[in-house]
């Protein structure tokens, strides 16, 4: 487990007009059969995809937070094109609808968005893009809402992704029950505490081992959920899953998410190089074996 306490950190880049020149940035509607609409997604692909047409890439899912929508991300970080050429993979940010909480909605069956990024989303971008189609090529992120979201989808679906992040993810629902639309999706916490307590993050650690799947927590010192994202660090620290805590000045903004994702997606890059290092190992051992 590495705990970084970052005292001061400033990035200034400066970027060209021609931002898009080094990526590919799309908007693909899916349909949801789950839900009977469908649901659009901003696609990022690295410069060159369509050159080369035997590479694949891994793939980074980058998840909105409430209010927001799918072209959240690439309007408020216009980089990403860059940083998906920098590290060889496609991003993706689907549209979890402004208040989803990225579950299916035990009271209201037209929100499926769990059905919707498992069963639907994934499946679509491995069959139309040149995906490597493994949880040790499949990563998942967000802010806030979608940082929840994250952690919810990665931690109940291990068999599809290798490696998960959070920032300024509203991680302990029963801290805020009457805000963003949950009680919507939910039901009232008063009169449905148990199932808070099932989709409570906070209360999903046991089904983590330790390194069965990479994990990152990322919260500005000054966040209003900063509080609630220490409690979860000091959980699986006291669980002894390995896990990334970062911890720096910063508030519940645009301006520290645009600086995280700098650092999630290369968290991200290092996971990815070394399954694929594990990976060719195992194969070279394999056919030493065979020769034997």
């Amino acid at each position: 487990m590495k705990h970084f306490k970052l005292i001061s950190l400033c990035l200034l880049v400066v970027f060209s007009t021609s931002i898009w020149a080094k990526g590919s940035v799309d908007t693909v509607a899916v349909w949801s059969a789950s839900m009977k609409k469908d649901i659009k997604n901003v696609v990022i692909t690295p410069e060159g995809y369509d050159k080369d047409k035997k590479a694949t890439y891994p793939v980074v899912y980058l998840l909105h937070g409430a209010t927001g929508a799918h072209w959240n991300w690439i309007k408020k970080a216009p980089f990403l094109p860059d940083l998906a050429t920098q590290y060889g993979l496609i991003i993706v940010c689907p549209d979890g609808d402004g208040y989803s909480w990225y579950w299916d909605s035990p009271v209201d069956s037209t929100f499926r968005y769990e059905t919707y990024m498992i069963e639907e989303l994934v499946p679509y971008i491995d069959k139309n893009y040149r995906t490597q189609n493994a949880r040790t090529s499949r990563a998942i992120c967000g802010l806030s809402m979608g940082g929840q979201g994250a952690l919810y989808l990665s931690w109940r679906h291990q068999d599809i992704f290798g490696a998960c992040a959070s920032m300024s993810g509203g991680i302990n629902i029963e801290s805020f029950p009457a805000n963003w639309n949950m009680e919507k999706r939910l039901g009232s916490y008063a009169e449905n505490p148990d199932t808070w307590k099932k989709f409570n993050v906070s209360n999903m650690v046991y089904l983590l081992k330790p390194n069965s799947i990479k994990i990152l927590i990322d919260c500005g010192t000054d966040d209003m959920f900063y509080d609630i994202n220490c409690t979860l660090h000091e959980q699986l620290a006291f669980r002894r899953i390995p896990h990334d805590f970062i911890s720096r000045p910063g508030n519940h903004n645009w301006a520290y998410w645009t600086n995280s994702v700098k650092y999630h997606l290369l968290f991200f890059d290092s996971y990815f190089k070394e399954e694929a290092e594990k990976a060719a190992k195992a194969a070279a051992k394999a056919a030493a074996e065979k020769k034997k």
